[in-house]
């Protein structure tokens, strides 16, 4: 994933976005876009629903001690970079654990989830923009209703707005045949357009360890 990703980046990089959005690395909810919804194939509609409701824990696992040595100093460094957004360290990292099980989950990298949040909300929990995303990573109701129990109230749960933006980012980046550009546009519902996918990637750099 981070290869295609910045092979991705460096096709696509455009009209310095990326620095712009460097120099203003904590942004409200970004453009007024939102998923549109489509029609879903009974399979389609079927699987989504079973990745919404497996209800695993948010507990990273680990094979062996190095990666769970990698995970606690990338926890350690990440929980430095929020604490001007999330000043409680056990918010953190409960907010941490979640991000890294929930995009690991959904085979998706940690950083690039990290800066659409950051670009989506601004790592505001009760976000909503102006189209009625709610949450974290500013999901549409309508996704509660196709493939949740039809409570978009619950999107507002920390877990299951993660849940359902990562299902859905990994949705889109399959029907978009792995590219990533593609997929980030049509998360914000601007496919084609670079602004938004540009703003991610450029954010996602913050969340990097080198």
């Amino acid at each position: 994933m981070k290869g295609d990703t910045a092979a991705m980046m460096s096709r696509r990089t455009c009209l310095g976005w990326g620095v712009a959005t460097q120099l203003a690395p904590w942004p409200g909810p970004a453009w007024a876009g939102g998923q549109a919804e489509e029609p879903l194939a009974d399979a389609v509609r079927t699987a989504l629903s079973a990745a919404i409701s497996n209800p695993a824990p948010p507990k990273p696992a680990f094979t062996n001690i190095e990666e769970r040595l990698a995970y606690l100093r990338w926890q350690g460094t990440m929980s430095e970079q929020l604490k001007r957004r999330k000043s409680e360290l056990q918010t953190r990292l409960e907010f941490l654990d979640t991000i890294w099980y929930e995009s690991k989950r959904a085979g998706l990298e940690p950083a690039l989830v990290l800066g659409l949040v950051q670009v989506e909300s601004g790592f505001r929990k009760y976000a909503i923009s102006v189209v009625g995303a709610r949450g974290y990573m500013q999901v549409m109701p309508f996704w509660a209703r196709l493939i949740g129990d039809g409570d978009a109230a619950k999107l507002f749960h920390m877990q299951t707005n993660l849940r359902f933006g990562c299902v859905i980012l990994r949705h889109y980046l399959e029907r978009e045949k792995g590219d990533m550009f593609l997929a980030l546009g049509r998360y914000n519902g601007s496919r084609g357009k670079p602004e938004y996918p540009n703003a991610v990637f450029a954010a996602r750099k913050q969340w990097l360890i080198a």
